[in-house]
C-alpha cells in the first residue's frame, strides 16, 4: 500500500444484464486500457437499508473469500421503485424512506438520501470515485466535517475516527500508545458515519490489507474526501443505512452475525498474568493455585483465570514455548491440575498461538505435512521470526495456514487435547497473521476456491482469513469434545468473521498510564460499534511500571463497570526479561478494603452484565456504549467533548459511567444526556440523596476511597445477585463441588424524588412541606437470564420485568417472569427482593396499591428492602 498506480475508467455504460436482474440494480461496464481489460461496476438492494457495491475486473475479483456471504434480497411489505433517467446516465432505486442515485456520466457515483433530506447521507467523489490501483482498488466518498465517524474495529483514541488515517491490518503491539499507536489488532473495515439526522455504515468484505483515511487527506482541487485503498482484488462494499447507529449496527449484524453467547462464568473477575506459569520454584501449576487460595484468603476470587504461554515453555534449551505441548515440570499431571482448579470454582482458559517455532518437537513433520504458508521463491515452508521466549526475544519459525487441511486438523486436534485433560475454553493470542510477504503462497484447501482462481499467494486471500479460521478450528474443536456445554473462545485479534466463533476479545497489551486507561474507553466503544461487544482490558496495565494504589483503585472500579474484568500483564524488565511482574488485586494493604468492595460490586452486577450480554446476543447493542447512543436527539451528545468517548459511557441502559483519569483528582465532569427535554434524571449511587438533572454537566463528587461516578438513569432499574462467584446450574457438578448457588435475585430500582421537591431539598437538611401529590408515574425495566452454560441453540432464557409506579406517598411494584422453555432460575423459589436507594422512605406496595409487600427492614448498606412475589407467566 505504499506505491500507488490508480487509474480512473470513464464512459461506463449499462450492461445488457442490467435489464435482466432480479433485484434493483445497475449494472455498468467500461473499456480498460488494454483490449483485453474491461471494468464492471455493479450497484444492488438488498433490504430497505442494504445496498452492495462491487467494482472489479478479471484480476480484481469479489473477495476470494469474504468475511460476509451476500445476503438473499428481501424487502418485506416494501416494493422497490426503480426509474432510468431520461437521459439515460443515472438510475434511482427507492426502497421506503431510502432513497439512492447511481450516476455514471463521468463515472460511477452513488449518492444515498434519508426520509427525503435535500441534502444526502452519503456521496461518492465524482471524477475519482472507484480507482484501479495496482494490484488492488481505491474508493473516494465526500467527507462530512463535524460529524461523528466510529468502528474499524478497535483503534487509537480518541473515539471519534474523523481527520485521522488508519491502517486496516493488525499487529502485535506490545506496549503500544492508546492515543498513537496504528495498527492495532483488529482488521475490521467497517466504518460508520453518524449524524444528528442519519446514519451510514461502509462495510468492506475483503481479508486483504489497507488503508481508511477518514478525512485526514486533503486536496485543493478534490476537496475533503474520505478514501478507502485496498492492497488486493477488487471491491465488495456494503452501504448501512439507518435513522440511527444501533440500527446501522443491527443490520450490519444481520450481514455478518450477531455477537455469540459468552458464558456467564466470564462476567466475574478474570485472573491471570505471565508469571505464575513461568515459575520452576514452585512449579507452574502449584504458582497458579497458590494465587487461587490467596484470591480466596483477601476476600477477591476469581470465576477464571489466563493461563499463560508458561505451561508450554520447554524444559531443556532452547525454551521456548512449544504450543500444544505441557513443561511436565511445572504441570507434572494437567488433569490434577485442572481438577484442582475447578474445585476453587475457577475455569481455565489456555494460551494458545497459531505459529510453530523451528525448535518445537513436532515442527518437522509439520513442514513435511504442508502445515504452514509456502514461500513463492522456494516453494519450501515460509520462515518467519517469531516471538519466543521472553519480552522482545525472537527465533525463526512458521506460520500455520488454516487454509491447510494439515495446520487446520493440528491445531483442532491440539484444542481437543487441551479440553480433554480438563482446560474449560482456548485463549487464541499472538492471532494477528502479521506476515512479511504478500506473495506467501496458502494451500487453499479448507475454503472454497472460486472457478477458474489459480492464485494463491496471500495477499490476495489477505493474511486475516488465517485469524477467522484460526478462531473456527479452535470453536469447533471445543463443540466436538463438549457438545452440551456453551463453547468460549477468547481472542486477541479479529475480523467480522471471526466473532462468529469467538465470543469475546480485549485491547491487548496496553501500558499502565493514566492516559492508557482513559483512551481504553475509546477503543472499546468503537469495538461495540463493530460487534466486539464482549470487550475489555488488561486492567491497571499489560506492560509498562506497577500502578500506583490510586491508580489501581481507579482502573478497577472502572473495569467492573465493563462486559469484561481482567486484571491480567506481563511486566518485564531489565533484570527479568522471561518472568515479569504481576499485578494482584491486594498488593497494597493500604487500599485492598476498597478493591475487595468493588469487586464484590463485580459479583453483585453479574445478574445485570450478563443480561446485557444476552441483548448484545440478540439485538447486537453492545453492553458498553456511547452516551449518544438512544439520544441521538440531545444535540450536546454531538460536541466534541463527548464523541472523543474517553470520559464517560453508558453501561447497558441503567448505569452511566464516568471515571477519574488524573492523580490527586477527587471530582469528576460529567453529562447526562437528555433525550426529551424533560428526563426523570439520574441518582448518583454513591452519594444516594444526590438527584441530578438530565440535559446537564455535573461535577461530581469522586473520592478514590469511595468511586468514581456511577449514576443510574430515574426509572430504570439494576438485577443484583451475591457478591461472590455463583453458579445458575441447579444439579450440583463434581467437578465445581464449591460454588455457592444463584438462589438469590435482588432488584435495585431508582423512582424519582418526591414531586413536590423538585431539588431534593434532603440534600441540603431543609424540612419542608407540601401537599402529597397521589398521581403515579410508571416506569418498567426488563432483563434477560438463561442458565449460563448451555449451547447457544438450547439456552432457554427467562424475561423479568419489574414495573414500578411511583407517586408522593408510595411505590407500587409488579415483577413478572416471562420462560421461553423449561428452564426456570434458582432464586425464584424464594421469589425476588426489592431494593430502594438510600433515604427512599415511601412503603412498596401491589400494582393495585392494595396490599403491602413484605418489609424486610434494610440491607448493610442502610436501604429499604422489599420481597416481592414474582408472577410467573
Amino acid at each position: 500500500m505504499y506505491q500507488q498506480y490508480e487509474h480512473v475508467p470513464k464512459h461506463y455504460a449499462l450492461d445488457a444484464q442490467n435489464e435482466s436482474s432480479s433485484t434493483p440494480s445497475v449494472s455498468l461496464t467500461a473499456a480498460g486500457r488494454d483490449d483485453d481489460e474491461k471494468f464492471n461496476f455493479g450497484f444492488e438492494a438488498l433490504r430497505p437499508n442494504l445496498f452492495r457495491t462491487t467494482f472489479t475486473t478479471a484480476k480484481h475479483p469479489v473477495p476470494l473469500h469474504p468475511s460476509a456471504k451476500r445476503p438473499e434480497p428481501a424487502f418485506g411489505s416494501t416494493s422497490p421503485e426503480v426509474s432510468l433517467d431520461k437521459d439515460g446516465n443515472s438510475q434511482t432505486i427507492k426502497v421506503g424512506n431510502v432513497k439512492a442515485v447511481v450516476e455514471w456520466k463521468n463515472g460511477p457515483v452513488v449518492t444515498i438520501y434519508l426520509d427525503g433530506q435535500e441534502k444526502p447521507l452519503h456521496q461518492d467523489l465524482e471524477f475519482r470515485s472507484y480507482a484501479l490501483d495496482g494490484t488492488g482498488i481505491a474508493h473516494y466518498t465526500k467527507y462530512k466535517q463535524d460529524t461523528l465517524h466510529v468502528g474499524l474495529g478497535e483503534k487509537a483514541a480518541p473515539m471519534d475516527l474523523s481527520g485521522r488515517g488508519f491502517s486496516i491490518t493488525a499487529s502485535d503491539t506490545f506496549g503500544y500508545d492508546a492515543y498513537r499507536t496504528d495498527p492495532l489488532y483488529k482488521h475490521i473495515p467497517f466504518l460508520i458515519n453518524a449524524t444528528p439526522t442519519g446514519c451510514i455504515g461502509i462495510f468492506s468484505t475483503s481479508h486483504s490489507r489497507a488503508i481508511w483515511n477518514v478525512g485526514s487527506e486533503l486536496d485543493g482541487m478534490w476537496g475533503h474526501f474520505k478514501v478507502y485503498r485496498q492492497a488486493h482484488g477488487g471491491l465488495e462494499e456494503y452501504l448501512i443505512v439507518g435513522k440511527t447507529v444501533a440500527e446501522v449496527v443491527r443490520s450490519y449484524a444481520e450481514l455478518v452475525g450477531f455477537p455469540i453467547l459468552a458464558p456467564r462464568y466470564m462476567m466475574g473477575y478474570i485472573g491471570g498474568g505471565m508469571m505464575y506459569s513461568m515459575t520452576d520454584d514452585p512449579p507452574g501449576g502449584e504458582n497458579v493455585i497458590n494465587f487461587f487460595k490467596n484470591s480466596e484468603k483477601h476476600g477477591m476470587p476469581c470465576s477464571a483465570f489466563q493461563m499463560s504461554s508458561g505451561y508450554t515453555v520447554a524444559e531443556v534449551e532452547p525454551k521456548t514455548r512449544n504450543v500444544f505441548t505441557w513443561n511436565r515440570h511445572r504441570f507434572p499431571d494437567p488433569r490434577a491440575f485442572t481438577r484442582e482448579a475447578h474445585k476453587h470454582g475457577v475455569r481455565l482458559l489456555a494460551n494458545v498461538k497459531p505459529y510453530v517455532l523451528a525448535s518445537h518437537p513436532a515442527y518437522k513433520e509439520l513442514v513435511k505435512s504442508g502445515a504452514f504458508f509456502k514461500d513463492a521463491k522456494t516453494g519450501a515452508a515460509a520462515v518467519a521470526r517469531l516471538w519466543s521466549a521472553g519480552g522482545g526475544t525472537n527465533g525463526e519459525g512458521s506460520h500455520l495456514d488454516f487454509t491447510s487441511k494439515a495446520g487446520y486438523n493440528w491445531w483442532y486436534k491440539g484444542v481437543k487435547d487441551l479440553k480433554e485433560v480438563g482446560i474449560d475454553a482456548m485463549w487464541n493470542d499472538n492471532n494477528e497473521y502479521n506476515t512479511p510477504d504478500d506473495d506467501w503462497q496458502c494451500a487453499l484447501e479448507t475454503v472454497t476456491v472460486p472457478e477458474g482462481e489459480t492464485r494463491k499467494n496471500i495477499g490476495l486471500w489477505g493474511r486475516a482469513l488465517n485469524t477467522e479460521l484460526n478462531g473456527k478450528s479452535s470453536h469447533d474443536a471445543t463443540i466436538e469434545v463438549e457438545p452440551g456445554v456453551r463453547p468460549f473462545i477468547l481472542t486477541r485479534s479479529a475480523t467480522a468473521g471471526t466473532m462468529r466463533y469467538c465470543a469475546s476479545s480485549w485491547s491487548g497489551d496496553n501500558v499502565t498510564s493514566w492516559e492508557g486507561m482513559k483512551g481504553a474507553n475509546s477503543l472499546a466503544l468503537n469495538a461495540g460499534f463493530s460487534l466486539i461487544q464482549c470487550y475489555g482490558h488488561d486492567i491497571g496495565g499489560f506492560e509498562g511500571p506497577q500502578p500506583t494504589p490510586e491508580l489501581l483503585v481507579r482502573w478497577i472500579q472502572l473495569g467492573v463497570h465493563s462486559p469484561r474484568f481482567t486484571i491480567n500483564c506481563y511486566k518485564t524488565s531489565p533484570d527479568d526479561n522471561l518472568i515479569g511482574e504481576v499485578i494482584e488485586p491486594w498488593q497494597y494493604p493500604s487500599v485492598s478494603p476498597v478493591i475487595r468492595k468493588t469487586i464484590d460490586r463485580r459479583y453483585e452486577l453479574v445478574p445485570y452484565t450478563y443480561s446485557l450480554i444476552l441483548k448484545s446476543h440478540r439485538e447486537a447493542i453492545p453492553p458498553q456504549r456511547w452516551t449518544g447512543w438512544g439520544y441521538e436527539s440531545d444535540p450536546t451528545v454531538w460536541t466534541k467533548e463527548i464523541m472523543k468517548g474517553e470520559t464517560q459511557y453508558w453501561f447497558g441502559d441503567s448505569l452511566l459511567i464516568s471515571g477519574v483519569y488524573e492523580p490527586g483528582v477527587e471530582t469528576a465532569k460529567v453529562y447526562l444526556p437528555d433525550a426529551s427535554g424533560s428526563d426523570p434524571g439520574f441518582l448518583n449511587l454513591n452519594a444516594p440523596y444526590q438527584f441530578l438533572k438530565a440535559g446537564a454537566w455535573h461535577e461530581v463528587w469522586s473520592t478514590w476511597h469511595t468511586s468514581i461516578p456511577v449514576l443510574a438513569r430515574i426509572g430504570s432499574a439494576v438485577p443484583t445477585g451475591k457478591p461472590k462467584p455463583t453458579t445458575s446450574v441447579a444439579a450440583d457438578d463434581p467437578e465445581f463441588p464449591n460454588l455457592a448457588k444463584d438462589d438469590v435475585r435482588a432488584v435495585e430500582i431508582f423512582p424519582p424524588p418526591l414531586e413536590q421537591y423538585p431539588h431534593w431539598p434532603r440534600e441540603w437538611g431543609q424540612k419542608k412541606k407540601a401537599p402529597v401529590s397521589t398521581e403515579t408515574k410508571w416506569f418498567s425495566y426488563s432483563w434477560l437470564e438463561d442458565d449460563g452454560q448451555s449451547p447457544e441453540d438450547k439456552a432457554d432464557a427467562v424475561e423479568v420485568t419489574v414495573k414500578y409506579g411511583v407517586s408522593g406517598t408510595e411505590i407500587r411494584v409488579k415483577v413478572e417472569l416471562k420462560k421461553e422453555g423449561k428452564w426456570e432460575p434458582m432464586w425464584l423459589k424464594d421469589n425476588i427482593t426489592v431494593v430502594l436507594p438510600v433515604g427512599e422512605e415511601r412503603a412498596v406496595k401491589s400494582e393495585d396499591g392494595k396490599d403491602a409487600h413484605e418489609d424486610l427492614d434494610r440491607d448493610e448498606k442502610g436501604r429499604r428492602i422489599w420481597k416481592v412475589k414474582v408472577d410467573v407467566k
